[in-house]
């Protein structure tokens, strides 16, 4: 009925979440509320974990990609089910360490690091760093001589794969801002420079093709590609890469009509082919990171609103305007990002009518979705937009000085916030 197992109707009629009525929870908690369901997190952390215990024989680790979705809890979360995490900027660094995230288990992403966050992630002893161009290497190389110590790195590559996804989230193509490029020789270059740093200690490679992709193909082409750069490293340089990290980006369901492949599936197959290249290539398998960041938080979120307006343009549209928008979900606005949405107090009822979804922010384009199927709306009903979990939150905005909303995590039939809402005070307290 709906596109995550952990949604359903009670006998009121209306939506519930990891079994907790979504309605009580607006009631309890106002609106625009994002809800997360943590025993659904859970859950798909653990199978992404079994994956690789299973079909690489442990050798390897998840690491949750923070900027799917990030708060302290969240990195307890992740932290308490024994999987790294994958951090891109200062603030995501912060958080861990503040969080009491073991940072041994931390990746460092980032096409454009400052000296001061390199700093920062030397200084808090990140497992590793994802070198993403030469003068990066560079600059790493003199930070961590200044401090003593010699850090571990990988190379982001671009490995030249189509992902067939939207063209703002593909990052595996030769004209990307990420990474070396292998078709121009770029990233052997790169390795060789590294090989004759003092202070930086090559650990692995990394790639990462792309957002939301349904496709296994692609990331078992990334995989071969891959493999054969380490075995050409070898064969060149004499130097066994240690580790591969193979990224993220696996499809999740935002439409009924949508099919992604359980997550098992991609790692299954995957694995294969990194014993079949391995053994053709002579090498020794690398240890496999994956990043996973939607697959594991998208389905387990829900944004609840109330709805304010209702406004009928007969032979035009309908608009259903809530109490959120662009500021709390710009995914529409940047993406075209399709979603599917409930009147949630007319859960059972018939999605009957086709409506555009309406922010409230003073811009023609806040909208959450267009010709969206929905249960009659009516000022005052709550309405949930589905699979929010991911890039919601964490690109949410103060577009018009709007206050962001709460997060609430629901688990075992409980409520708690983990993300306070903001007041307009919150607004004005950097203002001098």
């Amino acid at each position: 009925m709906f596109v995550s197992d952990d949604l359903n109707v009670n006998s009121q009629g209306n939506l519930t979440i990891g079994g907790m009525d979504t309605v009580a929870l607006a009631k309890e908690y106002g609106t625009p509320l994002y809800v997360m369901d943590e025993d659904l997190i859970r859950d798909n952390l653990r199978r992404f974990h079994g994956s690789i215990d299973r079909f690489y024989g442990g050798k390897g680790m998840v690491c949750y990609a923070g900027k799917a979705f990030t708060c302290l809890e969240m990195c307890r979360v992740v932290a308490s089910e024994g999987d790294g995490l994958d951090a891109v900027s200062i603030g995501e660094l912060y958080t861990a360490v503040k969080a009491g995230f073991p940072m041994e288990r931390v990746g460092f992403h980032g096409n454009n690091k400052t000296d001061e966050e390199l700093a920062y992630a030397l200084d808090n002893g990140v497992g590793h760093i994802i070198v993403d161009n030469i003068s990066e290497l560079h600059r790493l190389e003199k930070i961590a001589a200044e401090k003593g110590v010699k850090a571990q790195i990988m190379f982001r590559i671009k490995p030249g794969i189509d992902a067939h996804t939207h063209k703002a989230v593909m990052t595996g193509q030769i004209d990307s801002k990420f990474g070396f490029a292998l078709e121009t020789g770029e990233a052997f270059e790169a390795v060789k420079e590294a090989l004759s740093c003092e202070n930086t200690d090559l650990v692995g490679v990394h790639c990462h093709i792309g957002s939301q992709i349904f496709d296994i193909e692609p990331f078992e082409e990334a995989a071969r590609v891959m493999l054969r750069f380490i075995a050409k490293i070898k064969a060149e340089l004499g130097y066994e890469v240690k580790s591969l990290d193979l990224g993220g980006g696996f499809g999740i369901k935002y439409l009924e009509e949508h099919d992604p492949a359980p997550f098992e599936n991609y790692l299954e197959r995957v694995s294969a082919v990194v014993k079949a290249e391995c053994g053709s290539l002579g090498i020794s398998q690398p240890f496999i990171i994956i990043e996973p960041g939607r697959s594991v938080v998208a389905p387990a979120g829900i944004t609840l609103y109330t709805v304010g307006a209702r406004k009928e343009i007969p032979g035009i549209r309908t608009y259903i305007s809530v109490d959120g928008g662009m500021t709390d979900n710009p995914r529409y606005i940047l993406y075209q990002s399709e979603y599917e949405a409930v009147v949630a107090n007319k859960a059972s009822q018939e999605r009957s009518e086709k409506v555009t979804i309406a922010g409230k922010c003073c811009e023609s384009g806040d909208l959450i979705g267009e010709g969206m199927p929905l249960q009659h709306a009516e000022s005052g009903d709550i309405l949930a937009v589905l699979a929010t979990g991911a890039y919601n939150y964490s690109m949410s905005s103060n577009y018009n000085r709007v206050p962001k909303p709460a997060v609430v995590f629901v688990s075992g039939g409980k409520s708690r916030v983990v993300v306070k809402r903001e007041t307009p005070e919150d607004i004005i307290r950097n203002d001098i």
